[in-house]
Order: structure tokens, then sequence, then C-alpha cells
């Protein structure tokens, strides 16, 4: 192999799924960017970008092959100054595949298919594709490389299949989406596989936010060395571009760019948050969003999002006090939305409620007041938020976080009427830990909102901890019996008092009709509820 430089550019790319055209014209223009720009010699991209991952059930559209198969056509032509990398959906004779091409000189070069197709937590690549069973070396002027897609440098048949394989670097195309700690864990595994196969790896990842998932990119290249030799940031779309060197068979990398530094654990939940609140919005043509701003703790922390995703000016914020409603709430709102320039109104849910509580009182005619009264002025503030969605075209943003879905402490068509859920995902303590983050950014969140205990203020007096544990008790809970899948007596026996492990896992089984009405919410766990979790709704089994 002849001593050579060549210019690789990462494209971290945030596609629109099934937009073919969109997609397609927007590779070609990143292409020509990076050749006029970086001086591209290669350019990667990343896991099916022309499609969007994930496709989902538009890969059985009987439509969609021919749209591919088009578009794979005017990226060639588009394409002849600087080599490709792309990704793609193929539709052969055997069947679907998830391949991904090389191009370059005007010409597609070589085609790799998946050889690991993931089915497991939100993936489902079984169902819609079949296995590639051969090995893809290409080569970029002079370099030998060997191409491979996400999911096969997770197994461990990885390894065996390089066996041979002559080429000092791997090129792997990801969609790989978030959750807090993925970012170490996918570094742990590049070096191990690198120690394992003596071979370079350049790991590119999709960025952007899809419905639930979030994609982060922090696309990487770690040496035949096992040295961490270059990241790019994460949440962020754009061109990176690195330098490889092979001398004497050893591959060099630098980069012109720094390397992107370490997130913290809030920071990097945070970003995901505003990059997935921001697509989801922009992606599906609304014109901005309204939040309903109780001046407790989630729905600051939703507005602070909302704001920083969006900006100020394409959010709304609406009051809706009832005669439970404490001047404290009120202060602490209007405080919030002026430190972020955040319109607000003011609509008083007392003329509503009231209104209904007439209208009922002949069917509630000697029966004492409950829960159905706390609903009920949930749902006149559902009624009002949807209908200034409905008026302006902006989305509503609901406020509920994952300890309160999980045990089911949400009113369904009340608090949790909407259209995009951000804190879905998140349990009461780590919404706690991203509002004092926020503060240390610049403090906006009034103290009493964090400091004072949480109510959702439907009767007099109300505090969270008369319907549920203390959050420092119910949270670790909860992360056993969801995320880590441990038994009612596992959790016991880990030291937690039996009586409220039990209360606590009965509330999550028997509420899983609530969150299959709930809104669509970001992942950032290891394990979300909805795809991530498939429970039955009518179910007879229980715990031994």
């Amino acid at each position: 192999m002849p001593d050579q430089t060549l210019r690789l550019v990462l494209a971290q790319f945030n596609p629109l799924v099934g937009a073919i055209g969109e997609n397609t014209r927007r590779i070609i223009d990143t292409v020509a960017t990076a050749h006029r720009e970086h001086a591209a010699d290669l350019v990667v991209f990343p896991e099916l970008c022309i499609t969007g991952y994930p496709p989902e059930d538009l890969l059985l559209r009987p439509g969609l092959a021919s749209q591919v198969q088009s578009a794979l056509e005017a990226i060639i032509a588009g394409t002849e100054d600087t080599g490709v990398i792309v990704g793609y959906p193929d539709r052969q004779d055997a069947g679907l595949y998830n391949a991904c091409a090389y191009i370059a000189d005007g010409r597609l070069r070589n085609t790799y298919y998946k050889r690991n197709l993931p089915n497991y937590g939100v993936f489902d690549e079984a169902r819609y594709f079949i296995a590639g069973d051969e090995t893809c070396v290409i080569n970029i002027n002079g370099l030998p490389a060997a191409l491979s897609i996400c999911e096969d440098i997770w197994s461990d048949r990885f390894v065996d299949r390089l066996q041979g394989v002559d080429a000092p670097m791997v090129i792997n195309l990801n969609a790989s989406p978030y959750h807090f700690g993925k970012l170490n864990e996918r570094r742990d595994l590049l070096k191990r596989r690198v120690s394992e196969t003596g071979k370079a790896i350049v790991y590119v990842n999709q960025v952007g936010g899809q419905d639930e998932l979030v994609f982060d990119g922090g696309s990487m290249i770690i040496d035949d060395r096992g040295e961490f030799a270059y990241q790019a940031p994460q949440f962020e779309e754009g061109l990176f571009p690195v330098d490889i060197s092979y001398r004497d068979n050893r591959l060099g990398f630098s980069s012109p760019a720094v390397a992107a530094p370490e997130l913290s654990q809030e920071e990097s939940i945070y970003r995901s948050l505003v990059l997935a609140v921001r697509d989801y919005v922009h992606k599906n043509g609304f014109n901005g969003v309204v939040i309903g701003l109780s001046g407790g703790v989630d729905s600051s922390l939703t507005l602070c999002i909302a704001a920083d995703a969006l900006g100020a000016d394409q959010v709304e914020a609406l009051l809706m006090p009832s005669r439970y409603t404490s001047a404290m709430s009120v202060e602490d709102a209007v405080s919030l939305a002026d430190n972020l320039n955040v319109r607000f109104d003011t609509v008083s849910i007392e003329e509503p409620f009231s209104a209904f509580i007439r209208a009922l009182a002949p069917l509630f005619e000697g029966l004492p007041e409950d829960v159905t009264e706390e609903n009920i002025q949930a749902r006149c503030r559902g009624i009002l938020l949807m209908a200034v969605s409905n008026k302006t075209g902006r989305l509503v943003l609901t406020t509920g976080n994952k300890s309160e879905m999980a045990v089911g402490y949400a009113t369904l068509y009340g608090d949790m009427a909407g259209g995009f859920a951000p804190l879905k995902d998140l349990s009461k303590t780590m919404v706690y830990r991203l509002c004092e983050w926020c503060n240390r950014q610049r403090e906006v969140i009034p103290r009493r909102v964090i400091e004072r205990p949480p109510s959702a203020e439907l009767r007099a007096g109300q505090k969270d901890e008369d319907s549920l544990p203390p959050y420092d008790v119910l949270d670790p809970i909860l992360e056993r019996y969801i995320e880590l899948d441990q038994s009612p007596q596992e959790i016991i026996e880990a030291g937690y008092d039996r009586d409220t492990v039990l209360m606590v896992t009965r509330m999550v089984d028997r509420n899983e009709y609530k969150r299959r009405q709930a809104a669509p919410g970001v992942k950032i766990s290891k394990r979300a509820f909805g795809r991530d979790r498939r429970y039955p709704i009518t179910s007879g089994y229980t715990e031994r």
C-alpha cells in the first residue's frame, strides 16, 4: 500500500424520514459543500440516510423502492468529484436489505448489506430486512476499508468476519439513538473491537429527532492502537473533516477541528430534549408550542426546553389558575415567563369548572367529592390548551414526567392532553437536577419552584406525597422495576420497604392503559415506555 493522505469528512446528517427527494437533494448539496469547503476525498453519511431512520412501515409501501432507486441514481450523477458512502434500503429479488453504497468517480463501486439486524428495544429490523452474508472491502484512493452498518459492530461475530480481511480500517454507518450513557458505551465497544481486530474504526452517526427517538451524532474515530483519535459534537448537524495518513502500513488521523468536549449527564440529556422538541415541531409543520404553565417544576423545565429549542417567539404559556392555585404558583409562573421573554396569558378555570359541577350535580347527588372533581379541573385545562392549539396551529407540549406516568399520577384528557411529551422518560428526581442545571447556566427558574413540595393543587393543601412515596424513594424503585426488569421480590431484597414496593409495582401494572393513550415523548433512558417496553393492557399476570 503506497504512502498517501486522504481527507475524510464525517457527515452528521439530520434526515426527514420518508422525504426521499428532499434528503437526496440535501445529500448532494452536502457532498458539494464538503468538496468545496473541505477538499473532501470521501464523505460518509449515516445508516439509511436516503429514507431517514427508522422508516418503519414506509418500507412496505409499494412505491418506495423506485423512489430510492431514483435517489441513488441522482446521488451517483451529482457527486462525480467526491467519493460518497451512503445508506439506503435496497430492494432485490431475495428481499429488502439495509444497505450502503460506495460511490466514486460517478459510479456505484460497491454495495454492502447489513449482516446483523437488531430486533429488540426500539428496533424492528427483522420485520423488514433480510440479512446480508458477505464482507465488503472498498478501495479509497488506494486505502482498503471494510464496510459495516450499526448493529454489525455490536455482534461478537464481527471479529470472526474480519479475520483475514486485508484492510486496516472499518467504516461503520449508524443510526444509533441516544440514551444517557450511550456515548461511553459506544466508545468502550469500539475500543474493544479495535483491540480484537487491530483495525481502526470510523464511526458515523445520524443526528436529529424522530418521534420518540433522538439521535445524538457524536461520530468518532478510534485508531488502530485503540486510542481515541477524534469525536464530532453531539446533537449538532454538520461536516467534520479528518485527515487520514497511511504510511508503512500504519494509519494516522488528524483533524483541523477540535474534538468535541465531554458533556455532563445533565447537559447531554437537556440538549437531547431540546433537539427532540425542535425537530418534532419543525418536521411536523407546527407554528410553535403552547404549554400550560402551573408554577411547578415540570412545566417550568418544559418551558425552558421549548424556549431553547424554538426561540421565545414560538412559545406561548397559558396560566390556568383554579380556586386551589396558590398566589405563589401564579407569581412564580409569571416570573419564569418574564425571565424567558415568553408570552403568557391567564385564563381562570373557575367558570368552566363550576359549570361542569352544576351540570353533573343531579348525577352526583348524595356522592362525596373525590378524585372526580380533581380530574374535571385537569380536563378543563386540557380543553383550553387544545383550543389554543387548534386556533393558532401551535402544538401542546404536555409536562408529565416518567415517575408520574409510571404510577398513573396523571389525568387522561386532562394534563395528558397534547401532542408531545418532552419529560415523558425523565424521572422526577432528574427533572429537579435539570432545573438546577438550567439555573447554573442562567438563573431563570424561581428558587421556590425547586424548593417547595410538589403539588398538583387540585384540592386544598394537596401534596404529591399524599398519594405517592417521596420521589427519592419512588424513583429508584421505578428504575429497578421498569428499566432493570427486577421483580418486586428482588427490589425488596435490595432493601426497599415491602409494602411500598408492592404498592408501586401494582400501580405501574394497572396504569398501562393510561400510558397507551399518552402523547409520544423523548426516549432518554435505556428503557422508555412505548416501543421500548411493550406490555399488554389486559393481563392477569402477577409477579411472584
